[in-house]
Parts: structure tokens; sequence; C-alpha cells
């Protein structure tokens, strides 16, 4: 094919040389032009029947190993081993070139091989978790050893291609080299490491809210390096945190969160013990006029007294049989008012419940979740809710607990 360019290109007049350079550019065009074809039949055709084949099979592997990559790692071998292969072809006149080209399009096959086996790696991974041994024997952590033992390997076979050295030779090398390696990229090498736990295990990402309290960071990830994490506190400040001190201490990613599409309320009242009661007739009669309490009194009230009437309760004492109490008919108020407020997500996880008594009084605790994450928003949620909350509990005969301060005493001097 080349004999035939060239005497073409010597046809129209050029010399040699020129005519030996010019036929090579076009049978490289001409390859290059080919792979791409391949790469493009190998992705859009051959993947998509065997796609569509492998959705058909019962079985669920395959499934997996579409869905992470696999087959569309290997389809990139097939145009690599055409461009390996057709390099004798267009440089057989330029030793040089074709030498060093093989090195190339070599070490770009070891990492796609690489790439496919890390895909087929991870794709064991989703298979083993779908049984229930998984859960008590995870095999994710060996999975994560033996990619960076492939990784290595594959990087020592790539840099032994370029340099044309034997792989075994760079290996010990290396080894002798180690201990001074460690020593001076000490850091390097632990924020590599960390780095590949990080990501290997998607713990954090650029734009993830976090809080590391050790190192006074609470706000947003804006870059990661090979030995530090920046992270942007939200006074602005900067903090950078050595990278391998996430792995070896803890921290709070709240990515979670974001994902979730609701922020956590979890704040509670410290109700004033002498101020729960039994609910009399007419405290019944008052909390019935609040509209989000009319429906929960009557049937409330009814089972109660159905209740008591088959126990045949002695109602005389207040103690006898069941009652309502101003504490409950308020903490049902609380949820129905939360339930009523449209920036309340109800999917989530929605209580009003009753911590451990304490010489502070009865924690009346809210926890539920907002539909706004933005932190000024949530902020405004949590402050109306209380306001209203605080503004309100004086309705149903209850009383806030708070410790006497400075003008409590004064105003209990003057008035003795």
């Amino acid at each position: 094919m080349d004999i035939i360019l060239i005497g073409f290109f010597t046809g129209i007049g050029l010399t040699d040389f020129y005519a030996i350079l010019c036929s090579t550019l076009a049978l490289a065009l001409a390859v290059i032009l080919l792979s791409f074809i391949i790469d493009f039949i190998a992705k859009k055709i051959l993947l998509s029947i065997i796609g569509k084949v492998i959705t058909k099979t019962s079985t669920k592997w395959d499934d997996v190993l579409l869905e992470s990559g696999f087959f569309a790692r290997l389809a990139r071998i097939i145009p690599v081993i055409v461009l390996y292969f057709s390099l004798p072809l267009i440089f057989r006149r330029f030793d040089t070139a074709e030498i060093f080209l093989q090195r190339i399009l070599l070490s770009c096959l070891i990492a796609v091989i690489i790439a496919a086996i890390n895909s087929f790696i991870t794709a064991i991974n989703i298979i083993y978790s779908g049984y229930e041994i998984s859960r008590n024997r995870p095999i994710k952590g060996y999975l994560q050893i033996v990619k960076i033992i492939i990784g290595i390997m594959g990087i020592v076979l790539i840099i032994a291609n370029l340099l044309n050295k034997s792989a075994l030779g760079l290996l010990s090398g290396i080894g002798a080299m180690s201990a001074v390696l460690m020593l001076i990229f000490k850091d390097s090498i632990l924020g590599l490491v960390a780095a590949i736990q990080l990501s290997g295990n998607d713990m954090i990402r650029i734009g993830d809210w976090v809080s590391i309290p050790d190192h006074g960071a609470d706000g947003d990830v804006v870059d990661i390096k090979l030995q530090t994490v920046s992270i942007q506190n939200f006074d602005k400040t900067i903090v950078n945190v050595p990278i391998y001190s996430l792995i070896s201490s803890s921290f709070k990613n709240w990515r979670g969160m974001s994902e979730s599409g609701g922020r956590r309320i979890k704040r509670h009242l410290n109700i004033d013990m002498n101020s729960v009661r039994f609910c009399t007739q007419d405290m019944i009669e008052k909390f019935r006029e609040i509209d989000v309490l009319k429906d929960y009194i009557d049937s409330r009230q009814k089972e109660i007294d159905e209740d008591n009437i088959r126990g045949k309760v002695n109602t005389a004492q207040p103690v006898n049989g069941r009652r309502m109490t101003n504490l409950g008919v308020f903490r049902a108020y609380i949820a129905a008012y939360l339930k009523s407020n449209p920036v309340i997500d109800g999917s989530m996880t929605f209580l009003v419940r009753q911590l451990q008594p304490s010489d502070k009084g009865i924690p009346l605790e809210i926890y539920v979740f907002s539909s706004d994450q933005i932190w000024a928003n949530y902020e405004n949620i949590q402050a109306d809710i209380f306001d209203h909350l605080l503004a309100s509990i004086s309705c149903f005969e209850l009383a806030v607990y708070q410790s006497p301060s400075s003008l409590d005493f004064r105003q209990s001097f003057k008035s003795d």
C-alpha cells in the first residue's frame, strides 16, 4: 500500500523523502480514522447489542458488569490494538518512531486493561453485597487492596515499558530506595494512600459540607490536593486539613442530608413540671376551640370516655382511669401545627417526644425535617416554630422552665 502511495506522491513531483513522509502521514491518518470508526462501532453498536441481550437474561451478574462499565472499558481495547498492530505497516521506514509509538500504545493498552479489571472487581463487590453474608463478612476492603496492588503493578509495567527496562529490575531498584522515599515523601505517600481510600469509599467530594471540629473546619470542600483538603468555613476563612487526618480521625459529612432533600430540626423546650396537670372540662372546651385540635380533642375524649365506662372507673377522683393532660394536649398541638406547616417534610422522621425529666424540667423535643436546606432559611424556620410555641404555651396553662435571673430576685424583693 505504501508503495502505491509513494508512487502517487512521486508522480505529482515530490522528492523521494517527502513522498515517503507524505505516504506515512496518509497511512497514519487512514489508520486513525479506521480506529475511530471501530471505536464508534464498538461503543455505539456492539455495546448496544450486548446491553439489549444482557437486559433480557435472568441473571444479575451480567447487568452489574454492564452498569460498572466493564464492557465499555473492554471496548476501548479494540482501537488501541488496531493502532498497535498497524504501526509496522505505517512506520516501517521510521524505526525510531515505530518503537516510540509502540511503547506509548502498549502503555495505553495496559492502562485500559487495568481499568477493565478494576471495573470487574467493582462488579464483584456489588454482586457480593447482594448476598446476606456480605453484612457480616464484607470484602470491600480486601478488594480495594487488590485494586491498589494491580494499580501499582500497572504503573510499574507502564514505566518499565516507557523506559525499556525490566519490570523486575525496576521493582528491585524501587525496593532499595523505598526507605529513603518513605522518609522524604512521607506526607505525600500518606496523602496518596488517604486519597485512594477517600475516593474509593466516596467519603468526600468537592462541594461537600463537612465538619472537622479538631481542625476548626465547618464548611464546604473547595479543593482536594495530594496532601491537604481545603475547606471554606461559613465565615469565608479557609482551613487546610491534612488529608490523612480524615482517615485517622473522624469527621462529619453532611452530603447525606443534602441528598435526602431535608434538613433536621432537633430542638426542645423545657417544661416546668409544676405546670403539668389534668385537663378540666373548661380546659377541654377551650382546647376544642383551637382549629387544629378540634378533631383530636373529640376523638381522644370519646376514646377516654368509652374506656372509663368499660372499666367502670370512678371519675370522681382525677387519678382514676384515663384523662387528658395539658402537656399531652400541647404535644398533640405541636404535632398538628408542624404537619400543617408547608416547609416541614412529613415523609421523613417526624417526632414530638418527651425526654428524661431533669432538674431543668421536662424536655419536650421536636425531631422533624425542614424541606428547605438553605442555612438562613433553615434558621428562620426553626425560629418561627419556636417563637410560636413559646408564645402559645401559656394557652395550655403550661410554663417554660427558666432558671431565676437577677431580675427575678429583684422583683421578688420589691414585692416583699
